[in-house]
């Protein structure tokens, strides 16, 4: 999954919890998905940082 896919569904997530549009029994689901897009993205800033640092 690139970034700003993951990106966008976590902006999604956010939107919908924000707008009561995500049910109780839901909640957990997207929370530890939410959690998941969180990681790839900050995984995927640290190594994009790293290879900048190494290219400069």
């Amino acid at each position: 999954m690139k970034y700003e896919e993951a990106l966008k569904e976590l902006e999604q997530i956010v939107s919908r919890m924000e707008n009561n549009e995500v049910g109780i029994d839901e909640m957990t689901t997207q929370l530890k998905r939410a959690k998941q897009l969180i990681k790839l993205c900050r995984d995927r800033l640290t190594k994009t940082d790293e290879e900048i640092k190494k290219m400069l």
